[in-house]
């Protein structure tokens, strides 16, 4: 059998440069710079030999390849013939002979150029032309040996007749992949860090929004959940756990640059995202690591001498995913509320008395109520996106450009509408100004990304303002609209006789006065560039320069109304807003990389200064409009008369920030077997005094590839590859707010003494100063191994590790009768242990079937190990799911961070036995010892005794966890079908083990609240109903009103995220003027599997709090949606 790789000219300049790599790697990088094509037979030559070459033409580079074989070789045009020394030609070529013809192509349909086709057992062969066809004489009953580099080899029987078709399989290494690591790439084989590398072609297959979205299903140790389902709202990212009690973000590279921003990047111009999970990956960036580094890397063209152009697009239409929940209609909800009054021992609402009109038509059959969730439902709401690419490029110069255009409006919202546009321009380039013998020796370039958003929506969040809630907690009694068509307002209220409650008014008409006029535009320029300059082989100096830069604006108008007696807008309002903000890097390293034989070592220095700060930020609000009722003219200038009363006047400059690094790594192997890598790096910062500005960040790895070892020779046959590795590093967080070193003073609004004509003005300390705040500084353990069976089909990742967070940064506890604010203190310790696993499969059934499948699973325990006060507790805030109601969620040592806080239940009481158990165990036999006191009964909730006093104690002593809102295991699938011309995708994610905290209702002081449809059968109606929920009571019953078990609910789900089918019709027509034409539809979201019995169990909104999540007070849904959409490359 017979190989072959490439076509040039003879003696080319061109560098190559390889150390100890196979002969077979050093013949596809020769292809790939000269163009030559080795044609020889497979037992000739040695291609998993080692080799290295340093060489300035091909002869040499031919020659250095080829060394020490047994063989001779010749050019002949295209081709480097190779044959072994003394060789004769077979029997099997003498005699009679006949002419056959074939063309050879991939799975794709594309011709592969330059494939060698040999007659089996002989030296007699040729290659095959640029549209892959190939003519052979040969003998009458001969077999075909088709042979390509980076393709599984094929023997097949030519045609008798007609030409002879071939398909061949990707034969691509994994493990030769590169990854881009900090300041540079390397080989997926070598490294010795936990990483994850996710591929353009990985982001295409999920046809996400955005890159989050693309890293859900497929990067283990992460935990990606939605803010919101609102379109723009973005994602809460941790790696492996929560490590601090700031911002657990991590920090995003994009292109070289940090601090860079990925929202807004479109998923279509993104080349590959490598997450840098463990410390020795992500040491290198110290300063801002210990939450980890997620590396994006933007499309680039590349050198080729022709240009290609992609076009990518979709439309899709959305409805909102909410789990089936269901507001009560009219008459359930009366039913549902007389029921709540008779448990109560009161009187319960005269209905035709107090809203005649309506239940009239409500009794008559009429009128069901008002849904206002559906009234609010946008159904089949727009997503769609456009993108197109073009790249291309020379030996001298390469570009990439990109165009998105892509659209999201809200599932829920109407009549404001929340939608989402974003623009995206990318210009990437480099230009070879200055080369040698195919050496670049100066080389320049940019990578520049600009993107424009326009967001506008809904309120979301907490339990004030929540557009959401509003919409699940009113009324149905209450109409949506009156019988002109228009909001149902409190004019129609007093002209039906409404008189049900005062503290109701119509949600619809809130939402729109209040939300519906109003946008919020970001616009960013992040661009980076640098030059390279190599003077000599082995050395390559770097230096670059970043500029991010945004533009944010706002505008809003509300105007007059009145929607009931507690609910009006007196004077209109006319708010503007406008910032600007820039920050400036500058980084310069230098690359040293050689090889002694065996010995491989590259060696990195580097330094690095950052600026930001530079800019403002002004806001005002006024009121009566010159133009009222007018969002067209809702500017300040149309609204130009001060009233101290009305008019807000803001404006400050952007806080500052410097951070000045100096680093260095060095990797080294020895026969890519056994690998070493350290890094160092000093980072000083001005958030911290002198003598505490500079953290020093080291790291040291190492990693054995045993498949090399020649004990491990009887497992070839089965195992590919193995390398255990091992890593121990620490990185920093410097993340506070500035100065905190100083007494700051503050010249707050003015205060009024007296009267409002009087406004004082003063000055004082706002912080009390600490000059011995220091780092924040994260430890990481970690091992892991790496592997790779059956012919490279099975691929399997391991990871352990063990990341600890000392001196937290956090806000000291203090009085307030100090008068000023605290600092920032270093108060504490937390400990996050875990493992990950990645599994993944990737083959063929026959000549047209491929499959691949691929599954990750992460673990992660979270542990507060010490806080530095009294309490050892950092407490959350109250009045999170419902007003009046206690503590929810806190940071405390011992317990996992932001866990959810308050009475432990036992149960439901079913029946007087089982009461009297119940006092006996927890109360000392006394009703009065309960929470409920006398009238403790069966259907009551058993809360527990668990300081063990013989009581249920009203304070906080008995109070302990009842919820962990972090999941225990996070669960990722992936699978991928093609057959000829069609393709199937499934992509899914999940989170198992973790609570949510949920309410809808302000069930501790609006006893009118609606309810959902679930009121009717969750509830404890007698012994053996359920052991869950109490007997259904208003919310001021001790059941309901304190903060317990009864409101946690396990939120485990399964999301499949994506399904799609596509075909790509270059495969029925070839005749096609386009490389690939691909049409197909997808459904995204479709699926959820839950228990959990709100809208969606992705829950990451914290009330306000970074470190806490899991909180649904009416959490904004995501949609479900399906999509058809195009791809074609010309």
């Amino acid at each position: 059998m017979m190989l072959t790789v490439g076509v040039c000219s003879w003696a080319q300049s061109i560098q190559l440069k390889l150390n100890n790599v196979t002969v077979k790697k050093a013949m596809t990088e020769l292809k790939q710079k000269s163009g030559y094509s080795f044609v020889y037979e497979t037992s000739d030559v040695d291609t998993n030999k080692k080799v290295s070459v340093d060489a300035e033409n091909a002869k040499d580079a031919i020659a250095q390849i080829l060394k020490g074989q047994n063989v001779t070789y010749e050019i002949q045009g295209k081709n480097v013939v190779i044959q072994r020394k003394n060789a004769n030609n077979s029997k099997a070529n003498q005699g009679k002979k006949r002419t056959v013809k074939g063309t050879v192509k991939d799975n794709n349909g594309e011709p592969v150029i330059g494939a060698t086709i040999m007659e089996s057992g002989t030296k007699n062969g040729t290659v095959t032309d640029a549209d892959g066809n190939f003519t052979l004489e040969i003998a009458p009953d001969s077999k075909l040996d088709i042979t390509s580099i980076g393709y599984k080899s094929m023997t097949v029987k030519p045609s008798a007749t007609g030409t002879t078709s071939v398909s061949l399989s990707e034969d691509s290494n994994l493990l030769d992949d590169v990854v881009v690591v900090g300041y540079g790439t390397q080989r997926k084989k070598l490294i010795t860090g936990s990483t994850v590398h996710v591929t353009a072609d990985d982001i295409a297959a999920v046809n996400a929004v955005d890159a989050f979205g693309a890293l859900q299903s497929q990067a283990s140790g992460m935990n990606i959940v939605m803010n919101s389902g609102q379109p723009g709202e973005g994602y809460k990212v941790t790696i492996r756990g929560m490590g601090t009690a700031g911002s657990n973000t991590p920090l995003y590279v994009v292109d070289g640059v940090p601090g860079a921003n990925i929202d807004d990047l479109s998923p279509n111009d993104i080349e590959s995202i490598d997450v840098l999970k463990d410390a020795a990956s992500s040491a290198i960036y110290g300063a801002r690591a210990s939450n980890g580094v997620i590396l994006v890397t933007t499309k680039k063209g590349k050198a080729g001498g022709h240009v290609q152009v992609s076009f990518d697009g979709y439309m899709g239409w959305q409805n909102p995913n909410t789990n089936g929940v269901t507001p009560l209609n009219a008459k359930q909800y009366m039913e549902i509320n007389d029921k709540a009054y008779e448990i109560q021992g009161v009187a319960t609402y005269d209905w035709a008395k107090l809203i005649p009109k309506q239940y009239a038509q409500i009794m008559n059959g009429t009128w069901n109520g008002t849904n206002w969730l559906e009234e609010t439902t946008i159904h089949d709401a727009p997503i769609h996106n456009a993108s197109l690419s073009i790249s291309g490029g020379s030996d001298v110069s390469r570009f990439a450009l990109g165009f998105t255009k892509f659209h999201q409006t809200g599932t829920i919202g109407a009549p404001a509408d929340p939608k989402y546009d974003r623009y995206t321009v990318r210009l990437n380039s480099d230009y070879s100004l200055i080369k040698k013998k195919g050496r670049d020796i100066l080389k320049i370039g940019e990578n520049v990304t600009f993107s424009a958003t326009d967001k506008r929506g809904v309120s979301v969040g907490g339990i004030y303002g929540n557009s959401i809630r509003n919409l699940l907690a009113m009324s149905p009694l209450l109409p949506a609209y009156n019988d002109e068509g228009g909001y149902y307002e409190y004019k129609d209220i007093q002209a039906d006789g409404w008189d049900f409650s005062a503290e109701m008014a119509n949600p619809l008409a809130q939402m729109k006065y209040d939300n519906g006029y109003g946008y919020t535009k970001v616009y960013r320029l992040q661009s980076n560039f640098f030059l390279e300059f190599s003077p000599i082989k082995d050395l390559t100096y770097r230096a670059s320069a970043g500029w991010l830069y945004r533009h944010r604006e706002g505008r809003s108008y509300v105007p007059v109304y009145e929607l009931s007696t507690k609910k009006s807008n007196p004077n209109d309002d006319v708010s503007q807003n406008q910032s600007y903000s820039v920050r400036w890097s500058l980084e310069n390293t230098l690359n040293w990389v050689k090889a002694f034989d065996k010995h491989n070592i590259d060696v990195l220095l580097g330094q690095s200064v950052e600026k930001w700060g530079y800019g403002n930020g002004v806001s005002v609000t006024n009121s009566n409009s010159l133009f009222p009722g007018s969002f067209d003219h809702a500017y300040i200038a149309n609204a130009n008369v001060v009233d101290p009363s009305l008019t807000s006047i803001g404006g400050s400059p952007e806080a500052q920030g410097a951070l000045s690094s100096f680093f260095g790594r060095v990797n080294y192997n020895y026969d890519e077997t056994y690998l070493l890598s350290l890094v160092l790096r000093a980072d000083g910062s001005s958030n911290f005094a002198r003598g505490h500005r500079w953290g020093y960040f080291p790291s040291v790895s190492a990693g054995w590839v045993m498949s090399n070892e020649k004990f491990m020779e009887s497992t070839k046959a089965w195992m590919d590859f193995f390398k255990i590795r091992a890593s121990w590093g620490q990185n920093g967080n410097c993340n506070i707010s500035s100065f905190q070193y100083l007494a700051t003073i503050a010249l707050d609004d003015p205060y009024y003494f007296n009267n409002k004509d009087n406004p004082a003005l003063g000055a004082y300390p706002n912080i009390l100063p600490n000059e011995d705040v220091k780092w924040e500084t994260s430890e990481q353990l970690d091992f892991g191994f790496d592997a790779r069976f059956l012919n490279n089909r099975l691929s399997l990742a391991f990871d352990w590790y063990k990341k600890t967070t000392k001196d937290w940064l956090v806000r000291a506890p203090m009085l307030l009768s100090y008068g000023t604010n605290a600092p920032y203190v270093n108060g504490g310790d937390i400990e996050n242990k875990g493992y990950e696993i990645q599994l993944g499969w990737n083959d063929k059934i026959g000549k047209d079937f491929r499959y691949s499948a691929s599954v990750n699973f992460s673990h992660n325990k979270n542990e507060v190990t010490r806080l530095a006060n009294s309490e050892g507790i950092i407490h959350g805030g109250s009045n999170a799911i419902a007003q009046n109601t206690a503590e929810l969620y806190r940071i405390q040592v011992g317990y996992p961070i932001g866990y959810f806080w308050g009475y432990e239940m036992e149960g439901i009481i079913q029946n007087e036995k089982q009461l009297q158990e119940y006092l006996d165990r927890n109360c000392s036999g006394d009703k009065a010892n309960s929470l409920q006191g006398e009238s403790l009964q069966p259907g009551d909730v058993m809360f527990k005794d668990v300081n063990g006093n013989g009581k249920i104690d009203k304070g906080d002593d008995d109070k302990t966890m009842i919820g962990d809102p972090n999941p225990d295991f996070t669960l990722g699938l992936n699978i991928n079908l093609s057959y000829k011309g069609f393709d199937f995708a499934l992509n899914g994610y999940g989170s198992f083990g973790q609570q949510v905290a949920k309410s809808y209702r302000q069930f501790s002081d609006h006893p009118d609240d609606n309810y959902c449809t679930d009121v009717y059968t969750k509830y404890w109606t007698g012994e053996g109903s359920t052991n869950r929920y109490p007997r259904f009571s208003d919310g001021k019953t001790a059941n309901m009103s304190e903060i317990s078990r009864v409101w946690i609910e396990d939120a485990d789900f399964f999301k499949i995220s994506r399904i799609s089918l596509g075909y790509d019709f270059k495969k029925l027509y070839s005749k096609l003027p386009v490389q690939k034409c691909r049409l197909y539809v997808s459904l995204s979201n479709f699926f959820t599997f839950t228990g959990y019995s709100g809208m969606d169990p992705e829950v990451g909104f914290g009330n306000g709090a970074s470190w806490a999540s899991g909180i649904d007070c009416g959490y904004y849904p995501s949609a479900r949606s399906w999509q058809v959409g195009l791809n074609i490359n010309f």
